[in-house]
């Protein structure tokens, strides 16, 4: 039988393949990825694939239909079942893999799912993934040949070496989770049962209902259970994750968000100890205070696109130990293997926090202030989100404007900076400022809001977004 499959050309985004079940994603879908990708793995001379998936109620059907295509292509595929996606990025290390697919919609509503890619532990994205869905309407794949399966229980050998470099820090903590019942909750018991401290878990079961609150912890409003448990808890600290744990959100003892770009402040600092001079990465979303306080503590700070892959790819052009979005996605290459993990992400930060002589809202406060917003994601045509940053990007140059066109733009004036850019991930665009006082934010936001109604899109509502 002949093999031909075309995908919903809005599926196939920048750094996975994902779209609504049932609408513009289904098993069909999933079977021409296993086809097809296996078929790339396997012209390249590889054989062994991994596959995992989240707990959505879509993941494990679709993960069925995945593994079929991937036999079909002759793989020896290794099942890990249900798991946070940084658990497949360590699988295919720890297997020896040469390739792995994670089913996983990440922090996308319930209605949602999709795929990501790695192959010889690189990010498989852009033109890539273009590639694999030309591939597949072509029906350019290698023969039929017969794969074989196993099941891999691989969560123990995870978390022992989540905890491998685990230092044991002079103050014990107690610690709320909110595991935002994301594919981390089976994880996550085992790991906060050998941590030392006293832990407190919310929404630890997996649903993929996500009954609780969406599982996005760049939303403050899903962050508001977590900040009251600590509250009511007199924690430490608060830690969360999203829909496949692969993003770490963080609250102080105050139940008081820290950004993600503040929290990475803290973790260059602490990295920079003992590698002074390194090379920390951080989005265009960053707050310009992180790259003015990397080099302050003797780092060598560098802007980029934001999107775990292009990161990913550039931590290791660079040789940087340390990697951040504000997004909440942190990269450890320091005794860590350079990809994006919650899990590992907040082990790290308890250690940090244990070794404070103050609490966690001091190293917040005290650094520099500035009046921003969080990043503001709004609706956008799919068909449209690049378009607007290329008709804004023209009505800058003309202007003159100092513009950073790394990812989107980026602009920067005496006030302080404004951003816009496209989501890769969803049919949206989203926006920050950063003001040097709440005058300057707001005729910041004012420009913004001007270029995006020049291009007919309505503004984000921005009240209330400023914060310090």
């Amino acid at each position: 039988m002949t093999f031909r499959h075309r995908f919903d050309p809005t599926t196939l985004r920048e750094y996975d393949i994902r779209g609504i079940v049932g609408k513009t994603l289904g098993p069909e879908d999933a079977h021409a990825i296993g086809r097809t990708f296996a078929s790339l793995v396997a012209r390249a001379g590889g054989r062994r694939l991994v596959i995992g998936h989240d707990g959505r109620l879509s993941s494990p059907s679709l993960e069925h239909v995945l593994v079929e295509g991937a036999m079909a292509s002759g793989m020896a595929v290794q099942r890990i079942g249900c798991g946070p996606t940084p658990m497949l990025y360590f699988a295919a290390i720890a297997l020896g893999a040469d390739a792995a697919v994670m089913v996983t919609g990440s922090h996308n509503p319930p209605d949602y799912n999709g795929f990501k890619m790695v192959r010889a532990n690189r990010p498989f994205f852009g033109a890539q993934i273009r590639e694999l869905g030309r591939l597949s309407a072509a029906g350019d794949v290698i023969p039929h040949r017969s794969g074989t399966v196993r099941d891999v229980d691989i969560r123990p050998a995870y978390v022992t070496r989540l905890l491998r470099d685990q230092g044991s820090g002079p103050r014990p903590l107690k610690v709320v989770w909110d595991n935002a019942n994301s594919a981390a909750g089976d994880v996550l018991s085992m790991l906060v049962a050998r941590l030392p401290g006293t832990h407190h878990i919310l929404n630890g079961d997996i649903d993929g209902h996500f009954p609780a609150h969406h599982p996005d912890p760049t939303i403050p409003a899903n962050m508001r259970q977590l900040a009251a448990a600590v509250r009511a808890e007199k924690a430490d600290i608060g830690l969360a994750f999203d829909g496949d744990a692969d993003r770490l959100g963080v609250v102080d003892e105050t139940g008081t968000i820290i950004w993600a770009d503040q929290l990475l402040v803290l973790l260059a600092r602490d990295v920079l100890r003992t590698r002074p001079g390194a090379t920390i990465i951080a989005d265009v979303k960053a707050s310009q205070i992180l790259f003015d306080e990397i080099a302050r503590a003797g780092g060598t700070p560098l802007m980029w696109k934001s999107g775990h892959s292009p990161i990913k790819t550039r931590m290791a052009e660079t040789d940087a130990p340390l990697a951040g979005e504000m997004s909440g996605h942190f990269f450890f290459a320091d005794h860590w293997y350079g990809f994006d993990d919650a899990l590992y992400a907040a082990v790290r930060v308890l250690e940090m926090v244990s070794h404070l002589k103050t609490p966690l809202s001091a190293l917040r406060t005290a650094l520099p202030a500035r009046v921003s917003t969080p990043e503001l994601r709004f609706d956008c045509p799919e068909s449209r989100k690049f378009a607007v940053i290329a008709e804004v990007a023209a009505r800058l140059e003309k202007t003159g404007a100092t513009v950073c066109a790394i990812d989107g733009v980026r602009v920067s004036t005496p006030d302080g900076w404004w951003l816009l850019r496209a989501s890769n991930t969803q049919a949206a665009l989203t926006a920050r400022a950063e003001g040097t006082t709440g005058t300057a934010l707001a005729r910041l936001q004012a420009e913004l809001c001007a270029q995006l109604a020049q291009s007919g899109i309505a503004a984000p509502d921005f009240t209330g977004a400023g914060n310090d």
